[in-house]
């Protein structure tokens, strides 16, 4: 210990595990404010939740492509910014944030999306902020056109960077974001495989706290297929034993109802508490329509929270399934192109053995694709280059048309909108007719 903090940051992850493992789900908002006051208030609004949380600062769009000359020309005309712009305000300005909330029952994390992170590592070592997220991968090929060389390269030097905060006597943790990519419509065994690189990739550059995500997708059963394996990989493969599995609620077209965003984080909730995932990142009723509010996230922390008390553990691994199979098929070969991490995730987007279905940054193949089929399952139709025809390979494979995609698409809203106006008893209005964004009938129930 250096002796600089009396109070060193708590280890983010850590909190989180021990939180879990004391019988509680660790909830999250995405909250961002670009307004100082505005920010603590979201995150006192947090800490006050009933639900066991943690707290959120998510930067700016600004921020994320790194025009810090666009965050001083917002903040000098007091133009409203999506999110807090860490660079450009000063280490005093944020110690102010977090005065008297941030500490040991509360630890913060900072969210971004940045594919050139450095100028963020930076400002979250000047306050002390040792939890944030991302990937060398995840936070480039769906976000712009940064080539992928180049956030390969950045990610490890503001990796390495981060990782320093263990000369001051702090516990940098860091969060993979690969298990996100594009938010829909990737199959999960792609998603677990790429979470769990990115994890590897911040182990080797000396992060020893860790957390892997994984966003709900389209079929419950698969998603639980899916956080298993993660688990089952992190567990075989991951040099520490100091990590946790993370759930997004759903990361495509939300449902329009608030009865159905509710359901929809339900669910969600209720694959965190069945699988052993140990926090859970929300999205509120507001997600089909609008920035939420303060008022609307700790809502919807507190009905994750609820949801989760009311959801027993299922803990039975399903072994060697579809998506852990898959999954391990892709891992084996992408870490058998190189004993480096980073070059070993460029050759395998430039061999096509990693490939984003949809995605359209010119680093990604372009050749796979994938559907929805009859159960709510996403498969693969198209495997381009992918190495698994010695795994599960694809069942069923679909051609895919314009209105077949734009169907996929909107598959989960349609199904949790549906049986939330089942729910209720409700005659659904003509497709034509708008359902009513305020409608008190379909809130979540007490």
């Amino acid at each position: 210990m250096s002796g600089q903090f009396e109070h060193p940051p708590v280890d983010f992850g850590e909190f989180v595990r021990r939180t879990a493992g004391s019988g509680g789900l660790v909830v999250q908002p995405r909250m961002g404010f670009g307004d100082p006051p505005a920010m603590r208030a979201g995150l006192r609004a947090t800490k006050d939740a009933e639900a066991d949380t943690v707290g959120t600062i998510t930067l700016d769009s600004y921020t994320r492509v790194g025009d810090l000359a666009a965050v001083d020309r917002a903040l000098r005309e007091k133009r409203a910014l999506n999110g807090y712009p860490i660079v450009n305000y000063d280490k005093a300005t944020t110690a102010g944030v977090l005065e008297g909330i941030r500490g040991e029952d509360f630890p913060v994390q900072v969210r971004h999306g940045s594919a050139v992170p450095l100028d963020i590592f930076a400002a979250l070592a000047r306050s002390m902020l040792n939890a944030s997220e991302g990937g060398p991968v995840s936070y480039c090929l769906p976000y712009g056109r940064t080539p992928l060389a180049a956030s390969v390269g950045n990610w490890a030097e503001g990796t390495q960077r981060f990782a320093g905060l263990l000369e001051l006597g702090v516990e940098p943790h860091l969060e993979t974001f690969g298990g996100c990519m594009l938010g829909q419509l990737c199959p999960p065994s792609q998603l677990v495989a790429i979470s769990f690189l990115e994890a590897l990739f911040f182990a080797q550059y000396g992060i020893r706290s860790l957390s892997v995500s994984y966003a709900q997708q389209s079929s419950f059963a698969q998603d639980v297929e899916a956080v298993h394996a993660l688990r089952r990989l992190c567990g075989e493969l991951l040099p520490t034993e100091n990590w946790h599995v993370v759930i997004y609620a759903y990361m495509g077209m939300y449902p329009m109802t608030d009865g159905g965003a509710y359901l929809l984080l339900g669910e969600a909730a209720k694959l965190a508490v069945r699988t052993g995932a140990a926090r859970l990142i929300v999205k509120t009723v507001a997600e089909s329509r609008r920035i939420p509010t303060i008022a609307e996230n700790v809502a919807a922390l507190e009905h994750a929270a609820q949801v989760a008390r009311d959801t027993t553990p299922d803990p039975n691994d399903p072994g060697d399934s579809e998506t852990y199979l898959e999954a391990r098929a892709l891992v084996d070969a992408v870490l058998d192109l190189d004993a480096d991490i980073g070059r070993a995730l460029l050759r395998a987007f430039e061999r096509g053995y990693l490939d984003i279905p949809y995605c359209v940054h010119p680093d990604n193949h372009g050749r796979t694709r994938s559907y929805i089929d009859d159960n709510g399952w996403l498969r693969w139709s198209e495997l381009g280059s992918l190495p698994l025809r010695r795994a599960a390979g694809t069942k069923q494979p679909r051609t895919i048309t314009s209105a077949g995609l734009l169907n996929d698409l909107s598959y989960v809203r349609r199904k949790f909108d549906d049986q939330a106006w089942a729910e209720i008893e409700y005659q659904r209005p003509d497709e034509a007719t708008p359902v009513p964004a305020d409608d008190s009938a379909l809130a979540p129930r007490s």
